[in-house]
């Protein structure tokens, strides 16, 4: 009796299941953000169009996509059951766990800042001074003054003494201000006189290649420090952001971390017209999702 019963529990259960109705299709709320959501050909397409369609497939069902202009009216939309399901670029809140169930995450990513680009001369110009007079700049080029001038004082002392040298001279000066200009011209690679003397040729050479790990350390640090600075400008991350025109997304998670920040952010309804904004120099600076933001950073 006991299986009997057993296996009329089971038979039930499965005839239950079989009577369910089966969801035929499903309405998907989804809104317009590249490069998640995005319109090509007439047809959606998209990083969260593609993977929703696949698990579509795997589920076996039809879906309707339904686009919301805004995350609010998404969620709205999922809240109040007008959708089965919403997927886009979502972030995933404590707020909203309160009140709708999320998936895993499909992308970590947090937010990002854009500039624009610095190509103004003042600019420039303060940024080379400000880089050759940073820590990380300014002792190398004092060290270098000082073996400079270690390395005229021997060629001097070296080459005093031969009799067809070109610092044949046995006063101080000006013959060692004559060593000190030899030595900077060969830092430059423009020196257009040798030492006669055999070790004062001796210490040329050194100096010589010492002079070309130099220039090129030198140059390459430089370089680098004013392309991040041409990049960065003024704002080089959040604790930038006080003071400058901030533009972000109206009910999104960056204008929420903005204000609980106390930056004063203008707020468009669209990224692009952050964008937009951006390029017609009307805010300093963008704060959004970072892979919305790198996607349009690198088409603009």
């Amino acid at each position: 009796m006991k299986k009997l019963g057993a296996y009329l529990f089971l038979s039930l259960l499965a005839s239950s299941a079989f009577a369910q109705p089966r969801v035929e299709s499903l309405r998907v709320a989804t809104r317009l953000v590249k490069p998640f959501v995005f319109e090509e050909n007439g047809n959606l397409t998209g990083f969260s169009v593609e993977l929703w369609n696949e698990i579509a497939k795997q589920l076996n069902v039809k879906s309707e996509f339904i686009v919301k202009p805004t995350v609010k009216e998404l969620l709205d939309a999922v809240k109040s059951k007008g959708v089965d399901l919403g997927i886009a670029a979502i972030s995933i809140t404590a707020e909203r766990e309160l009140e709708m169930d999320f998936s895993q995450p499909m992308f970590d990513a947090g937010l990002q800042i854009v500039t624009p680009v610095q190509t103004s001369r003042t600019a420039l110009v303060k940024t080379i001074l400000a880089n050759l007079l940073s820590a990380g700049v300014l002792p190398y080029i004092l060290g270098v003054a000082i073996i400079l001038v270690v390395i005229a004082h021997l060629v001097w002392l070296l080459e005093r003494h031969h009799p067809t040298g070109t610092l044949a001279r046995l006063e101080y000066y000006p013959g060692i201000f004559e060593a000190c200009w030899w030595a900077a011209s060969t830092l430059a690679t423009q020196a257009d006189q040798m030492p006669r003397a055999a070790l004062a040729r001796l210490v040329a050479v050194v100096w010589m290649f010492a002079s070309v790990v130099f220039i090129a350390y030198f140059t390459a640090a430089v370089t680098s420090n004013l392309t991040l600075q041409q990049l960065h400008g003024d704002i080089s991350g959040p604790a930038d952001l006080p003071g400058k025109r901030v533009a972000s997304v109206k009910a999104s998670t960056a204008s929420e971390y903005l204000r609980q920040h106390n930056v004063e952010a203008m707020e468009y309804a669209k990224v692009e017209d952050t964008y937009q904004a951006l390029q017609q120099s009307q805010v300093d600076a963008v704060v959004y999702d970072a892979p919305v933001l790198l996607y349009y950073a690198s088409r603009w």
